[in-house]
């Protein structure tokens, strides 16, 4: 690569008159320009104006690129060739921000930056034309290779015994309206007794969901395909099963994992049974339901629900009805080692992972598709994840996790001597 006298000239004057950062701009544009001209070069088999038997074609002129740097806007000219095509190795198509401001973007969407803010944070960072919002979530989408081998990796490098599943909404543009979009979060605690987050179903990208999109939240088909697709990738050995009582949830994990209990999260249930009294009697009915769980044995508690169920029945017969109906799926807990009690009777360990989907989607409002609702989700449980994994903490010790698995050796069966058989009197 070898300038002018001429071009030498002209580059120098061009660095007297520019302050430190814009001689550092103008450096680096030259610099670009100079490395794609010989590239051209290179494919075209000769220089501008050669006469050479390797040229394949000639030049046709040039199109204008922006790139956008840490050194501020680069305004480079792209070669165009009479026939075939020509893009310099150095730039990648469609994308005009360079990679160091390509990470920053990305982590800022992560996090639940809003796109104005974004703008803002690459101006100051020297990219004086800024950035779109659909470039904002182009960039993002170079995200989706990565989340989606965290989103479809293998469950079968251990057991989960214990399964938590809930869900959380964010508004979402569908069809050009803003309507309500499920994120449905599994996650599990291992037999050692770490969590892990086993998947999410994020809001379908078009009309018709796929198996892990979330479409109805309480709909049975959703649910079928998206715990037949956590067994798919090896979940297996579930014991107890904790959510809400959606609608369908119930009857799909029956399906999906025989032999696995259902606890109905007791949080959810003192809710619905507020909806059935008055306001001020809450704090009452709650803490006499309350009384049902701080038993110590499984068969206490069952005994103190019947007593709280027939005190509370003289005055709100519905709550009676509703903790007769329910007394198997709360209580489904006490068949668990009581060490486990506090972390299995309700989906509170799902609560930071809501809020934290929540505190980040608000910042965004209405996410202008659902696929970008899914990518935010999937890329903070992804974040979590691997927190949860470096941390090394366990949620359940070991000790008590073992417990699961201990199973009592078979008595042996009483041996029978066969007596002999009497002698009969001639």
């Amino acid at each position: 690569m070898v300038l002018s006298q001429s071009e030498l000239m002209r580059l120098l004057e061009s660095l007297r008159r520019a302050d430190g950062v814009e001689a550092i701009r103008v450096v680096c544009e030259r610099i670009l320009q100079e490395l794609i001209e010989a590239e051209a070069t290179e494919v075209i088999g000769a220089a501008p104006r050669e006469h050479s038997q390797t040229r394949t074609t000639w030049r046709n002129g040039h199109r204008d690129r922006l790139l956008t740097t840490q050194a501020g806007d680069l305004d480079l000219k792209i070669p165009k060739v009479r026939s075939g095509s020509f893009f310099p190795s150095l730039l990648e198509r469609r994308r005009r921000i360079d990679r160091a401001l390509f990470a920053v973007v990305m982590e800022a969407y992560v996090h639940g930056v809003s796109t104005r803010s974004v703008d803002d944070l690459v101006k100051a960072l020297g990219a004086d034309s800024g950035i779109s919002k659909s470039e904002v979530s182009r960039i993002c989408g170079e995200l989706d290779e990565e989340l989606t081998a965290f989103k479809e990796r293998p469950l079968d490098h251990t057991v989960f015994p214990y399964v938590f599943l809930d869900a959380t909404y964010c508004k979402a543009r569908v069809n050009h309206r803003i309507v309500s979009q499920a994120v449905v979060i599994a996650t599990g605690i291992s037999a050692t007794g770490h969590r892990e987050i086993l998947g999410h179903g994020g809001p379908p990208a078009r009309a018709e969901p796929r198996v892990g999109e979330v479409g109805d939240s309480e709909s049975k088909p959703f649910w079928t395909k998206f715990l037949r697709s956590l067994r798919a990738r090896g979940l297996e050995n579930v014991q107890l099963v904790i959510s809400d009582s959606h609608s369908g949830l119930v009857t799909a994990i029956r399906t999906v994992f025989l032999g696995a209990a259902w606890q109905r999260c007791r949080v959810h249930f003192v809710r619905d049974v507020f909806s059935v009294i008055e306001r001020g009697s809450g704090e009452m009915v709650a803490a006499t339901i309350r009384t049902v769980f701080a038993q110590t044995t499984g068969d206490q508690v069952r005994t103190q629900l019947n007593v709280v169920a027939d005190m509370l029945g003289r005055q709100f017969p519905q709550v009676k009805t509703m903790l007769l109906d329910a007394a198997t799926d709360i209580t489904a807990f006490a068949d668990f080692p009581p060490a486990h009690w506090k972390k299995i009777w309700s989906t509170n360990p799902l609560e930071r992972l809501n809020r934290e989907i929540k505190r980040r989607a608000n910042v965004v409002q209405v996410f202008p598709n659902p696929a970008a609702l899914d990518r935010l989700a999937a890329a903070v449980l992804a974040e979590l994840h691997d927190e949860w994994q470096v941390f090394d903490r366990r949620y359940l010790s070991e000790a008590s996790m073992a417990e699961l698995f201990t199973t009592k050796p078979a008595e042996p069966e009483p041996q029978i001597t066969p007596q002999p058989e009497p002698k009969q009197l001639p």
